[in-house]
């Protein structure tokens, strides 16, 4: 990912993210922050930047003309999502933040004085936002917090991939207490349920003191949560056809734009992906108004959306599908024993096998640490992965090593890893795929008994 930040003070920002977490994954390459100097794209003999405003006022302001030339000379003059930090934008949430992780490119402007030219950002600002109710003395420190809380959802940035799922914020709940050696200090005992071994005992205990840290100290996110455990529930009486909205919402990558009765709409911003499900023609009409613009896909429920989505120039059909989903909760037996998470080593191999989504979508699902491999005498013969919103699918074996059981092998090996997560695993079958359909149930996944639509922007 490439971060720009434009700024009066590009030290400011150089030197403090060299350090820890953030300097490591620059120095490795998965993050690249460049801190362009507004200053030196002045036009002024003195690289003068600010001036007074019309119509009188306390203050300077930030010209347009050097806001400008520094924007378009490190964006190329491409669109690139560009935020202005400012106290009057929305506020910086870990939900933004884990939609900026998906940018390939993003611009921060640091305003200073009493602001910039109002037309400057009109012309280049995507979004506005602010990282509190409260005036700083320019945007550098919020663009710090920014650059901190996305660049640490980059996949490999943590170098743990669970990490970010399981801390403050994630899925609308803070984090649950946490204890380390001695067993004993100052009297204090660690929970004696920590100590058990019991990783199912552990899980639904971290989870109750979660709820219970949220319930009293943020009150307004328990609220948000709650919602979201009402709708699983709902979903859950036609789980085989909304699996795909339930595990949205339980792994904490959907949020709700609108739900009144069966009227449902989910959004997955990392992803750009709305799910709908409507009773009505009628009233699905009402929830595409409400659908984000930059929306780049849509999983549907009913039939009457592709006539909407697809009439015009926006969307096309991509695929009907029925889901599948594995419901019970013992991992599977894996008879091919050497199957590893794939690297950046495997692109090549992967990319040159499965052509469907392209490469850059395939190299994100490798650096998310999704994609498995099945190896024969060290060699490469199969995958299979994740895709960016949460099913199984990416899985290929070559025509050489088939009817041996590593598609199989495969596919059980991919389940256990999402059932370690506490999730429920599932994908979605082409309608007519007869020969995934046969696997997926040999490995005893549920069939839906209705189809969904992928519709994808043209």
């Amino acid at each position: 990912m490439k971060i720009h930040v434009l700024t009066l003070f590009p030290g400011m920002i150089e030197d403090a993210l060299r350090w820890s977490v953030i300097g490591r994954a620059v120095q490795e390459g998965r993050l690249s922050i460049h801190a362009a100097d507004i200053r030196e794209y002045s036009l002024d003999k003195h690289k003068k930047v600010d001036d007074y405003p019309y119509g009188g006022g306390a203050g300077m302001l930030m010209q347009a003309q050097p806001v400008f030339n520094a924007w378009e000379s490190v964006t190329g003059g491409k669109r690139v999502r560009t935020v202005y930090l400012t106290p009057q934008g929305r506020p910086f949430t870990q939900a933004l933040a884990e939609e900026l992780s998906g940018e390939e490119e993003l611009v921060l402007l640091c305003g200073h004085y009493e602001g910039i030219d109002q037309r400057v950002l009109e012309e280049v600002v995507t979004d506005y936002v602010s990282i509190g109710d409260y005036v700083l003395t320019g945007g550098e420190l919020p663009a710090m917090v920014m650059i901190d809380a996305v660049a640490r959802l980059i996949p490999g940035v943590l170098g743990n991939e669970d990490s970010a799922e399981e801390e403050s914020f994630y899925n609308d709940l803070l984090e649950y207490p946490q204890y380390s050696r001695p067993e004993i200090w100052h009297g204090r005992s660690v929970p004696p349920i920590l100590l058990s071994g019991d990783h199912r005992r552990i899980t639904q205990w971290r989870l109750e003191q979660s709820e219970r840290l949220t319930a009293v100290n943020r009150p307004d996110l328990y609220e948000k949560y709650q919602r979201k455990q009402e709708l699983i529930g709902l979903l859950l009486k036609d789980k085989r056809n909304y699996i795909h909205m339930i595990e949205g919402l339980r792994r904490g990558r959907a949020e709700i734009l609108c739900w009144e009765g069966e009227e449902i709409l989910l959004y997955d911003r990392r992803c750009r992906l709305c799910m709908i499900s409507a009773s009505s023609a009628e009233r699905g009409e009402r929830l595409l108004s409400l659908a984000p613009e930059e929306t780049e896909s849509f999983v549907v429920s009913q039939a009457f959306f592709m006539e909407m989505l697809c009439g015009g120039e926006a969307y096309e059909v991509h695929s009907e599908c029925r889901q599948l989903l594995y419901t019970q909760r013992v991992p599977l037996p894996v008879k091919h024993k050497d199957i590893r998470k794939l690297t950046s080593a495997h692109l090549d191999y992967v990319s040159g096998h499965y052509d469907y989504d392209g490469r850059d979508y395939v190299e994100a699902r490798i650096r998310e640490g999704v994609m498995y491999g099945a190896f024969v005498e060290d060699r490469l013969v199969g995958f299979i992965g994740m895709h960016n919103e949460g099913s199984l699918g990416l899985l290929y074996v070559e025509e050489a090593y088939r009817r041996q059981g590593i598609a199989v092998s495969l596919e059980a090996y991919a389940i256990n890893r999402i059932l370690e997560k506490g999730w429920t695993p599932y994908g979605h079958v082409i309608v007519g795929n007869q020969v995934s359909f046969a696997l997926q149930e040999k490995l005893g996944l549920y069939r839906s008994d209705r189809s969904v639509w992928w519709l994808e922007k043209k």
